[in-house]
């Protein structure tokens, strides 16, 4: 059974020439009592709950999936804090080359989902997959399971009214992006379909007559476009030193504010405003001297937003600010990312 498994997994790699392949419920392979009740599991040799056949399989399945493709990328969807799940094997990992986060799926949507008016009340939700996120190599998934059996598109989980529904989806967009780990977007969303998906009809490709959607798809372009030609966004997306909280413990403000960067000085800072208030003269710390500029609004006019620009260049001055020896002051439009940089 094993070298069928494995050589099904080397098939589509070799004969289809997938690009990767995606293992689900790891879980219930890693634990000999998932799902079970007490008196329905028997222990493993050594007494405990680990399926240790399952673990070792999965190491040779990537080991070998690995040494033949290396250019292949192997995804476990992995529910729990199982330890090296995207580390090597000869490290005591698993052996995967990413692993799904769905912690920050589910943190982020339960935030997104809750009234503006409300988001000070469950700041920590947004905040919280930052002191888990380099432990294993992330991606940050926003896949079919979120999008069918009832559970809506994206765009519905959104509050607000359809302004705010398509804001709050362009602002949350941009956040992913900008945010450590790679990502994943199910089909759709990037349009903002109505509806949830369906494995028997086409996407509502009609809706791009509609100026938010359009605007919406535009942005993801704009986003994929941005995230390829900064480095910040992506060179150290595995390592702590990539990022850097400048406000985390804005919460009667629902603003968060860090900063991107890569071994090659490469640097971006964001700035996200999680309610429908423009905040006008925000001051935000920056590392140094000299003059800045907008790279990404969320809220531009041609993104179907509302239009309120952070400002025309902005100028670093030698005011010390967020633990910063140099600031510079934007006005952050409502439900928005923005994205600054040189």
């Amino acid at each position: 059974m094993k070298n069928f498994l494995i050589s099904n997994a080397l098939y589509w790699l070799e004969q289809f020439h997938i690009d990767g392949l995606r293992v689900d419920a790891v879980a219930s392979m890693l634990y000999l009592d998932y799902s079970r009740n007490a008196g329905e599991w028997i222990p493993n040799h050594l007494g405990g709950r680990e399926n240790l056949e399952a673990i070792a399989f999965m190491r040779e399945l990537n080991s070998v999936c690995y040494a033949k493709h290396p250019g292949a990328t192997i995804i476990a969807e992995e529910s729990t804090a199982w330890p090296g799940v995207s580390k090597p094997v000869s490290t005591g990992g698993l052996g995967f080359g990413f692993k799904w986060n769905m912690g920050w799926m589910n943190d982020s949507l339960h935030y997104m989902a809750e009234d503006p008016v409300h988001r000070k009340y469950h700041h920590g939700e947004a905040t919280f997959a930052m002191i888990y996120a380099f432990d294993e190599n992330f991606i940050l998934v926003l896949s079919h399971d979120e999008v069918v059996h009832g559970k809506g598109s994206l765009i519905n989980k959104m509050p607000g009214d359809r302004w705010q529904k398509f804001a709050n989806l362009r602002m949350f967009f941009s956040w992913m992006w900008t945010f450590p780990g790679k990502k994943l977007l199910f089909m759709g969303g990037e349009f903002g379909q109505w509806n949830e998906w369906r494995h028997d009809s086409s996407l509502d490709w009609h809706l791009f007559l509609g100026e938010e959607h359009s605007g919406l798809q535009k942005l993801v372009k704009d986003l994929n476009h941005l995230y390829t030609t900064r480095p910040a966004l992506y060179a150290k997306d595995h390592e702590p030193g990539g990022f850097h909280w400048l406000d985390a413990n804005d919460a009667d403000n629902s603003i968060f504010a860090f900063t991107r960067s890569s071994n090659d000085g490469d640097k971006v800072t964001v700035l996200v405003n999680a309610t429908p208030v423009t905040r006008p003269g925000y001051r935000v710390g920056v590392s140094d001297a000299g003059s800045y500029r907008e790279l990404l609004n969320s809220d531009a006019p041609n993104y179907a937003g509302s239009g309120v620009s952070a400002g025309a260049g902005f100028q670093a001055q030698p005011t010390p600010w967020q633990g910063q020896p140099w600031s510079i002051v934007v006005d952050l439009p409502p439900l928005a990312t923005l994205v600054l940089g040189r």
